[in-house]
């Protein structure tokens, strides 16, 4: 049973709070997107205001229908039959462990709620260490013996859920990698859950992406969400993907039983909103796009901040995340009271004034020197300056997230040198 509230929410309240004391924080504790709100989706939420009954638990027709097109523009031909919306991802993601009998195995490490999750609906969560190359996905010789070891022990695996690309390192698996990892999980008969939520946020559009769907269509949930695309963090809107065939029906009909009982329905509203943006009107397209640049652009400068910093870094492809390891200057670090993720997190927060979530968090070796940094708090603090921010051909060089650089670089500086 999870013990108390998500890590990132907890985090970034006590940052909220430092803050209203007066005191500078350099915030790269928490995933929101932070994006300036498209003026579209702010017509759709007001065109939609006239919903105001529950309708269906599934969705509304043809917001089903939207996002069945999104998936079949995205290689995924899929039927409205197949889709689920709901507020936010994360009550898709649970009713999903509900449903699904058996343990939840995780990469390791993985984004905060998973592992909760399967604590709260009763299971155990199975942490497989990733690849050296990327995270988002267990190695595939680490999944056969986690698999073997479950069995060995009396234990029965069930779910499967992999982050394409990844919360917390920011990596992308190849096509390759899941093909693997996709004929282990068909060969263990598992339900995969692939959270695409940052599909749309790679840093360069023509790098290869293989859904697992693609490599195992009889078996894998996709859920996804505007949170992170559009910047709708606060409007909940979720939606889950699902086999086509009985297996999918059948684990469909599962989770709207568990909505029809939790969450109802999603808001008439956000609906509205869910069908603009699903269907994916060129000028939404391009702010999409315009975001997607934007996030790459701050994200591989802190990635360059933290390699000169000493710290081992995989290179992130999508979303807005690195994952340093500052195992290289464990010696040095121990000298400020840093010797594992716990102790990094706090002095980095107390000493230093910067704010990041510790590996511990996301079920990693708690002795490590790793933390995620999320860097789209950099983008300014008012829609102002997430709009100049999108605009820029170089959003480095704006003179608020210049600054934000050169402190997170004088800060790293002065605990590793």
């Amino acid at each position: 049973m999870s013990a108390g509230m998500s890590p990132n929410l907890a985090l970034d309240q006590e940052v909220a709070r430092l803050r209203a004391a007066g005191q500078r924080v350099l915030h790269l504790g928490f995933g929101e997107a932070r994006l300036p709100l498209h003026p579209g989706l702010t017509r759709a939420l007001g065109d939609g205001a006239w919903h105001t009954a529950y309708g269906p638990v599934a969705g509304r027709p043809e917001v089903l229908a939207a996002v069945a097109g999104y998936h079949g523009r995205r290689g995924l031909p899929t039927e409205s039959e197949q889709i689920v919306v709901a507020p936010g991802s994360k009550p898709l993601l649970m009713a999903l462990v509900a449903a699904v009998e058996g343990e939840v195995l995780l990469p390791r490490p993985a984004w905060v709620t998973y592992g909760p999750q399967a604590r709260l609906s009763g299971r155990e969560a199975w942490g497989v260490d990733v690849p050296e190359t990327c995270g988002g996905v267990p190695d595939p010789a680490a999944l056969s013996d986690t698999l073997r070891r479950m069995r060995e022990r009396g234990r029965r695996p069930g779910l499967l859920v992999l982050t394409l690309p990844d919360n917390p390192t920011g990596t992308l698996a190849p096509p390759g990698l899941i093909r693997e990892v996709c004929g282990i999980a068909r060969a263990a008969d598992l339900t995969v859950v692939s959270d695409e939520i940052y599909r749309d946020l790679l840093h360069d559009p023509a790098t290869a992406f293989l859904s697992p769907a693609e490599a195992a269509p009889e078996r894998t949930v996709v859920t996804t969400g505007l949170s992170k695309t559009h910047a709708l963090g606060g409007w909940r809107i979720g939606s889950a993907r699902f086999p086509a065939g009985d297996r999918g029906a059948e684990l469909r009909a599962r989770v709207l039983a568990t909505a029809s009982e939790v969450w109802s329905s999603l808001a008439g509203p956000l609906q509205s909103v869910a069908r603009y943006a699903y269907d994916e009107p060129p000028e939404l397209t391009e702010h999409v796009a315009r975001g997607a640049r934007l996030h790459a652009a701050v994200t591989q400068a802190v990635h360059r901040t933290m390699t000169e910093a000493g710290a081992r870094v995989r290179s992130p492809d999508g979303g807005f995340y690195v994952y340093p390891d500052f195992e290289p200057v464990r010696a040095v670090l121990a000298a400020h009271g840093a010797v594992d993720s716990a102790s990094l997190e706090r002095v980095l927060l107390e000493r230093a004034g910067v704010a990041v979530l510790g590996g511990h968090h996301f079920g990693d070796d708690p002795h490590a020197l790793r933390f995620r940094a999320a860097t789209s708090l950099l983008h300014g603090g008012t829609d102002r300056r997430h709009r100049a921010a999108m605009e820029s051909d170089d959003p480095t060089d704006l003179p608020y997230i210049r600054r934000e650089l050169e402190l997170l670089a004088q800060v790293l500086t002065k605990l590793t040198a």
